[in-house]
């Protein structure tokens, strides 16, 4: 409710009646006074884009000067080229600094880390909240649409106090939050911004017709969920990781989980065993650890379990891999 009232006052500072925008959102005028109500998404994208027209701003106020209907569709474009996410983002960035005064984008990339960080420049006022919220949620969705993948976000940091709706940022960014940071920003898997973009001009023609749901709900496809699961995986190969806790750590459900790995072509459980495979042979090649050992260190609760597994996985049993496996490494006489 705290998003709806900043738009109402966008509405106050033009001196137009919101009355229409309220009613074609299906929000009734007594829910504004509790600030603990709660709207759907499509209640969101209606208010939201009946407002853009109504007041012509895309700003919604935010801005010293109005960004009249079609601003961001323009900025955009002007990325579409682009090779890259992370170059499409770049120009994102320096085209909005074209159009507004009052805040700076940048997205830098640093190893395997990017950050996109806001700037301020001047006052936002009353609206600030809304306006970081909604600049970051843009970029995002339409970052997501380029490349027609969710664009995970590991941390999301924002320069003002805690506010009473707190919990609905996991909902909003997901990953790491938190509050009285020097700026707002958001830290991504620099990963994405190395894949290249996926769609057209016609698909750019057919998503500006209905390009809200983009800024207000979560992307649902992950074009690097695979590899997001193996390197969660690798990191702790000690845990005992159940699809539950991954989809927990990914901020999915369970249900998107395995549906996505499925669309990717694998799953859980042949992700799982290639890590223990994996560490079964390292262990088996580097070292004289028994067979027992290797078994636990490898994830598994008995010794017969892991031979079975080890068996099917290389047509060997552990011993006969390492004695065939140090034969071959054996200098030749």
């Amino acid at each position: 409710m705290a998003f709806v009232r900043a738009i109402l006052l966008a509405y106050e500072r033009r001196g137009i009646d919101p009355g229409e925008a309220l009613e074609t959102a299906q929000i009734a005028p007594d829910s504004l006074k509790n600030m603990a109500a709660r709207i759907t998404a499509l209640q969101m994208e209606v208010l939201s884009g009946f407002a853009m027209r109504e007041l012509d701003d895309e700003g919604l106020g935010w801005f010293g000067r109005r960004l009249p209907w079609g601003s961001y569709g323009m900025l955009a474009r002007a990325s579409l080229s682009a090779p890259t996410l992370g170059l499409a983002l770049a120009r994102w960035c320096r085209h909005h600094g074209l159009i507004v005064d009052d805040i700076t984008l940048q997205v830098q990339t640093d190893g395997d880390r990017s950050v996109l960080t806001v700037t301020e420049h001047s006052e936002l006022g009353e609206l600030r909240e809304f306006c970081l919220v909604s600049v970051l949620r843009n970029a995002l969705g339409l970052a997501s649409w380029f490349i027609d993948s969710r664009l995970p976000v590991v941390s999301a940091q924002f320069p003002f106090a805690a506010p009473a709706h707190a919990d609905a940022y996991r909902v909003l960014f997901g990953g790491r939050i938190t509050f009285g940071a020097p700026q707002a920003a958001v830290e991504l898997d620099a990963r994405y911004l190395a894949l290249p973009l996926k769609r057209d001009e016609t698909a750019m023609q057919q998503m500006l017709q209905r390009a809200l749901p983009l800024m207000v709900r979560k992307y649902r496809r992950d074009r690097l969920l695979v590899q997001r699961v193996r390197q969660i995986l690798a990191s702790t190969p000690d845990v005992m990781h159940s699809a539950r806790t991954l989809a927990d750590e990914l901020h999915v459900s369970t249900r998107t989980l395995h549906r996505q790995l499925k669309e990717e072509g694998a799953s859980l459980q042949t992700l799982k065993d290639e890590m223990r495979r994996n560490k079964a042979i390292e262990l088996l090649n580097r070292t004289d650890r028994p067979i027992k050992q290797v078994a636990q260190a490898a994830g598994f609760a008995g010794e017969k379990s892991f031979i079975r597994a080890f068996r099917a996985w290389t047509g060997h049993s552990p011993a006969e891999y390492r004695k065939h496996s140090r034969s071959a490494m054996a200098p030749g006489d």
